[in-house]
Formats: structure tokens, sequence, C-alpha cells
């Protein structure tokens, strides 16, 4: 079955801003979320349809590809979400909170207390070409912050006690009516928590939470690209209140090659020939990621020609098809030359003038024409 267009689905136009796009998704979310349409497969369908465009519109690289080549252009590329809070992870940040809280969570949840999740993390890691095509482990370094020893994640002084918040009265939400409508948000005081810190930790301040340095191990899939995130599941900071951890992600960052550009999963080479090869055709040993290959020159190529090495290019992350390596030949013009090669030339440029191509002599002959429609 086909996919929708992007645009139909959220609702916008092509030119729309970023800011439109988060606004009609959010729109989108909260009309087929599943809390709100139990039960409703086709609501659930709709929330992940919607999650799915919403991941490759508000990304400008994966947009810039759609918008060029179709659903084609993000293959592979766009998250499966399996349900609400494997898209609440990835987008929680613009419901105002992460994983399932934030707006969903005021909107549908209980009317407890709910145990918030941790925050997710970012870590960069940066691989050369070589690395992203064959798959690599690295070592991530990045700050995470870790529930206090001396407080145990208390956020008060050892001994001290909690107040109870006054406002929502340990609740941690309060409820908020708008007309007929009646909301429940977590509440601004304690800010969900349902207590009030009266005497702090002097380690962490109150907080309960203090910032270590970590190092995590992680395996890079073969054929990600430049903008791509590796998730670390429960790998981020832990909750205030006792829920499950944030997720860790890895971005994706790859140093430019002195050789190749990538295109999608095609690696492009361009590669320099000299004037005798390309009149005459040659074979010649060209660079490959996996080591130097032969290519076969045909008699006559022309400058701005490409030839294809079939999967020599990038691997698929998804485990698709490995893409091609592109060798677009250029005519070399050497900017020295020895006399004997000069003398060469120039008994060329004088069969030249004798035997005149068929494309030059049409060439002068619109030449000729076009300076006598000026003179006329």
């Amino acid at each position: 079955m086909s996919k929708r267009d992007y645009y139909e689905v959220l609702g916008v136009n092509r030119d729309s801003a970023e800011r439109d796009i988060a606004k009609a998704y959010r729109k989108l979310a909260v009309k087929y979320h599943p809390d709100s349409n139990p039960g409703d497969e086709e609501a659930s369908k709709n929330f992940k349809e919607a999650a799915e465009a919403y991941e490759v519109l508000s990304d400008q690289n994966k947009r810039s590809r759609y918008d060029r080549y179709g659903h084609a252009g993000v293959d592979g590329q766009s998250s499966q979400f399996g349900n609400a809070e494997d898209i609440f992870a990835a987008f929680g940040e613009i419901f105002g909170g992460g994983g399932g809280g934030g707006m969903f969570g005021d909107l549908f949840g209980g009317g407890g207390r709910r145990n918030r999740r941790g925050s997710d993390v970012r870590a960069d890691v940066t691989l050369t070409l070589e690395e992203a095509a064959a798959g690599v482990n690295k070592t991530l370094k990045f700050d995470r912050r870790h529930n206090c020893e001396t407080c145990d994640g208390s956020g008060s002084r050892p001994g001290s006690e909690v107040a109870g918040c006054q406002q929502c009265g340990g609740r941690g939400q309060v409820l908020q009516s708008a007309g007929i409508l009646r909301v429940q948000t977590t509440c601004p005081v304690c800010r969900g928590a349902g207590k009030i810190i009266v005497d702090p930790c002097v380690d962490c301040r109150g907080q309960g939470q203090v910032a270590k340095t970590v190092e995590l191990d992680v395996s890079i899939p073969a054929g990600v690209d430049e903008g791509m995130r590796v998730r670390l599941s429960g790998e981020g900071e832990p909750s205030p209140d006792g829920g499950p951890n944030g997720d860790c992600y890895a971005f994706i960052s790859v140093r430019r090659h002195k050789l190749f550009h990538r295109d999608g999963n095609n690696l492009i080479l361009q590669l320099p020939i000299s004037y005798t090869q390309a009149a005459l055709g040659a074979e010649i040993q060209v660079p490959t990621l996996d080591g130097p290959d032969k290519l076969k020159i045909p008699r006559g190529t022309q400058s701005g020609e490409v030839f294809k090495l079939q999967s020599r290019g990038m691997p698929n992350p998804q485990g698709g098809q490995t893409g091609d390596l592109l060798v677009q030949t250029f005519i070399e013009t050497p900017k020295k030359i020895s006399i004997e090669q000069e003398e060469l030339l120039r008994q060329l440029a004088e069969l030249e003038q004798i035997e005149v191509l068929p494309e030059r002599k049409n060439f002068l002959r619109r030449l000729t024409e076009y300076f006598a429609a000026s003179e006329s």
C-alpha cells in the first residue's frame, strides 16, 4: 500500500515554516491520541502516520530529500514507531516534556501523581567515512546527572523532613478550568513532586541529582549518515521520583573525505583523466573504500561522463541494498608539457584544421551566422 504525502498527512503546504509543521502535528497528535481513542485502530494508525510525517518534515536534511525524491529519498531513515511511548520518546520536547509526560500526561493521565521519566541526554560521536561504512564500536564521553549519594536523590539534607506542597495538596497536579473544559496539569510550585524541600542537601543544592562525566560503549551500525542518531535505551538521566530512566541519543557526524562525496547510499568520485585516455580509451585503477579497482574508460569519453561501480558505495543501515560508487570523469589539461609533447600537439592542431570534426563545423557555421546577423 502506497504512503500518503507527508504534507497532506499534516495538512500543511510544501513551503510551510517549521513552527507551522510542529503546530499541525500537535493538533493531530491530540486528536488521534490513543488515550482519547481507546480501541480505535484507525486513530492509532493516524497517530503513527502523523508522527512519521513530522519526523521527516521537521528535519531539514530529510525534508530536502523528501522534497526532491519523495518517499524513496527517506526510506529507511524514518523511525518505525511501535507505540505511543516511542513517539513521546522522540518528540516529547514539542509537547513540553520528554517521554509519556508533558502535555499528554496532563490531558490524558490519571488523577494521582505519576512517576516522571528521566531526561534524555545527548552524546556526539564523529566518524570517518570508512568507519561509517564498516560500522564501529565507539566509547562515548558525556555528562549525565545521577542521584545524589549524600541525600539518596531526595534533595533534602540527611535527617531533615520535607513538607507537602500546599498548592496541590501533595498530589503533584492541579486542576485548571476554562469554561466547560477542565484540564489537569503539573503543579507549578512543586513541579509534580508533591512536596517542598525545606532544608536542601548541600551537595546537590536540593536538586537530588549531581552531574558526572560517564563513558559508555556504543556499537555504531554500518551505513550511518550525518545527522542520524543511535538510541541507547535507559542510558539517560534517572527519574527524580522513581520513574524510568531517560535515553541517551548518540548523534552522528561524519568527517569530510578527501576523495569521496556521499549522496544517500551512493558515493561520488571525481576522477581526472588525460585527453589521450579520453580519446583513445584506457583501463585505469580507481580508489574505493575496499581498495583499488579497475575501471574501463571507453574510447571517446567526454568530460563529465559518469561510470557506475555497482554495490561499491555505502551499506544501508536498515539492511537494504548497498549503494553504488559513481565515478565522474573530467578531462585534466596539463599546465606544463615537454618539448616533444608540444610538437605532437601542434601537429594535431594542424590536422584538426584540415580534418575538422562535424561538431566543430556546425559550431563554426552557427558562429558565422551569428556575426553576420549582428552586422546587418
